[in-house]
């Protein structure tokens, strides 16, 4: 009789694996990828159940089973409803590694780590194109990661960061490339280590390092400073104008600033100093935040299920009230305007403060 085939994960993720698949399944209700699709099979438990049975022999690898891995907005929002805090999205993270290389990823995500580097090649253009318009400097003892997102999508909100580090933190030497982020999320581990790597090299010698997008800042975590923080901090010592740059807006916790960096005072520190007063808030923010369904390459595999999850959060929205969103995470902007929101970008609200 055969030896059965086993998905390669590492053994240290046995226990995270066990934990999962032995437990009644509290954080179904937290992953908004289930809630959208009302299928057991995409719930945490299911998930990390169906790695579970790959990686011990119990169950045969296949394009069906590995789709579950990238059932997956990387939100963190099962940990936070866990006793034991199960790193489920670093779990199905390492699975999709595995997947990728045994040829089981869902067609888009292997064609997304093939193409990358025509996409780093277009990053790289367009980062050129920002360097002239903003005077970059080599030499500059600021270093700012403008994203991916924000560079080849989000072109108004791209100049608004970069004015706004400017004004607060003078001359920028802005990097080209990319964190990693993505290629982690579609599973090329050591291909998304390697372009971390070659970024921060173009950082050596700054002082500080700036990350303006908030899954940009997850990923250099240790080695970047997110913007909403390093913002917050440089306004508070500068007087107060006294007067509204901002007319309103309901705060949009980004999954990866907030659950993944632990950062919701910075954020609001900033909208309330936009506006004079506290800004509005969903009935369910901070730690218990829904997700906008924009990360983990969610659009890509399963863009049906990432629109559902951004019109549930902007559905809430509206009967709260309406008006206008405010995030501080070019996926949930994208996604959340997608869906139909009036989404501004933090970024743009801390450039009207440094122009007051």
């Amino acid at each position: 009789m055969s030896e059965p085939r086993r998905l390669g994960l590492l053994e240290e993720r046995r226990a995270e694996l066990e934990t999962c698949a032995y437990c009644p399944k509290l954080c179904r209700a937290a992953c908004p990828v289930s809630d959208a699709e009302a299928n057991e099979s995409v719930t945490p438990w299911g998930k990390m159940s169906a790695v579970y049975a790959l990686s011990r022999g119990l169950a045969e690898p296949s394009p069906e089973y590995a789709a579950l891995s990238w059932a997956c907005s990387g939100c963190f929002g099962c940990r936070e409803r866990c006793d034991h805090r199960n790193p489920v999205r670093d779990t199905l993270y390492d699975a999709r590694r595995s997947e990728l290389e045994r040829g089981l990823a869902p067609p888009r995500v292997a064609a997304f780590a093939r193409g990358f580097s025509a996409r780093l090649s277009r990053i790289e253009a367009r980062v050129d194109q920002l360097r002239t318009r903003h005077a970059h400097s080599a030499e500059a003892q600021t270093a700012l990661l403008v994203g991916c997102d924000y560079t080849l999508h989000l072109e108004a909100e791209a100049d608004a960061g970069i004015a706004a580090a400017r004004a607060l933190f003078g001359p920028l030497r802005l990097l080209a490339g990319c964190c990693g982020e993505p290629l982690r999320a579609a599973g090329a581990q050591e291909q998304a280590l390697k372009l971390k790597q070659e970024l921060l090299a173009q950082a050596r010698g700054a002082k500080r390092v700036i990350a303006l997008d908030a899954g940009c800042a997850y990923a250099l975590r240790g080695e970047a400073l997110p913007f909403a923080r390093a913002a917050a901090d440089a306004l508070e010592a500068r007087p107060r104008s006294g007067r509204a740059v901002f007319a309103g807006g309901r705060y949009h916790d980004p999954c990866l600033l907030g659950r993944g960096l632990g950062e919701y005072a910075a954020p609001r520190a900033l909208l309330r100093r936009a506006l004079g007063h506290e800004p509005l808030e969903f009935s369910r923010r901070e730690s218990a935040g829904r997700c906008s369904g924009g990360g983990g390459l969610l659009p890509l595999t399963r863009p049906e299920t990432a629109s559902a999850i951004a019109r549930d959060r902007v559905d809430e929205h509206e009967r709260l009230g309406g008006g206008t969103i405010v995030s501080a995470c070019a996926a949930s902007v994208r996604n959340l305007r997608a869906a139909g929101a009036n989404v501004v970008d933090l970024l743009t609200i801390v450039r009207r403060l440094t122009e007051s």
